[in-house]
């Protein structure tokens, strides 16, 4: 089984096809950035079309069991998420009209601070905000996770806690690995694992040592090391794959609507645009390299397969239904 905790490509027939050819099962989409909810509502009524469209290549996914009918029927199951709370504007009750719709996750943050808690580039930490705390108890009862992988640490740490269900970093790598902002340090990692959470490793250069010239030795063994530190059945991948994005895409990704300058995050001023993939990385179809590299620096077959896939099916059963 193979699922992929994050995705924000630019969808096409192409990207569609290559998910089968990499036999990639079931995909966590980004569909929300900066969208408030009616503009996500339309990211809802364009991925219908494409349902529509492309029937024999993807489906919508809500349940687990829609990972089971994908396989079966040759599929990739399509969840969806948002990498801000902005589609709930400043309505609690749009949590519950948003997880009908089929949303699974959603950040309490981007990289900024929001109203439910602190992104991970801002320069104080408050933690969890006293509307956080409720939005946290709504999600945990509709079956929204908390997905905190732009979040700062204290917050992350807060949202552990407080969360009554497992929480995930969907898309991220350790920071002691490669020491990048949006990378999570061990008091993290161990809190939201600790808790029953999940935590995808991300190959998006940004995050990565040696950024596009990280080999997948490194990138594996930082895995294996991962799962010696936090056990392996709280890990999966969540690539954080931006495929075929024009540059003016991340642009929208940082900037959103809060300021007039262009914002270049992790990057620099030098090269504003996407970042290069690695060369063992490039696409859906490169996941096998992931895998055999996995093998390569010792894992066993059962490892392997609870962190290309298996965990998260796992995790999906748990936290996408409603609070028993």
């Amino acid at each position: 089984m193979l699922i992929d905790g994050l995705q924000y490509a630019n969808w096409s027939e192409k990207i569609f096809r290559q998910m089968r050819e990499g036999n990639v099962d079931a995909v966590h989409v980004t569909i929300s950035y900066h969208e408030n909810f009616r503009e996500t509502v339309l990211n809802f009524e364009r991925w219908n079309r494409w349902f529509e469209q492309y029937p024999d290549l993807i489906m919508k996914g809500q349940w687990a069991s829609d990972i089971d009918l994908a396989r079966e029927t040759g599929r990739t199951a399509i969840f969806f998420g948002f990498q801000n709370p902005s589609p709930i504007e400043d309505d609690i009750g749009l949590v519950e009209i948003l997880h009908s719709l089929g949303a699974r996750f959603m950040q309490l943050t981007y990289n900024n601070q929001s109203l439910l808690a602190t992104g991970c580039y801002e320069a104080e930490d408050s933690g969890i905000t006293r509307m956080g705390r409720q939005v946290i108890r709504e999600m945990n009862r509709v079956g929204l996770v908390v997905d905190m992988s732009h979040s700062a640490d204290r917050s992350t740490i807060d949202a552990a806690e407080i969360s009554q269900r497992p929480i995930a970093i969907t898309h991220a790598n350790p920071f002691d690995w490669s020491p990048a902002l949006r990378n999570k340090k061990d008091d993290v990692i161990r809190a939201v694992t600790s808790n029953g959470g999940m935590f995808g490793f991300s190959v998006y250069p940004h995050h990565l040592k040696d950024k596009t010239d990280c080999t997948i030795t490194s990138f594996c063994e930082m895995i294996a090391r991962t799962a010696d530190l936090y056990g392996v059945s709280h890990l999966g991948i969540g690539t954080d794959l931006c495929q075929d994005q024009p540059d003016s895409i991340v642009e929208w990704m940082r900037v959103g609507r809060w300021t007039k300058e262009i914002d270049y995050g992790e990057g620099s001023a030098a090269a504003p645009g996407f970042p290069d993939m690695p060369s063992w990385f490039r696409d859906n179809r490169d996941f096998g390299n992931i895998a055999k590299g996995l093998s390569d620096v010792g894992m066993n077959t059962d490892e392997i397969a609870a962190i290309m896939g298996g965990n998260w099916y796992r995790f999906f059963a748990d936290n996408f239904g409603p609070e028993a």
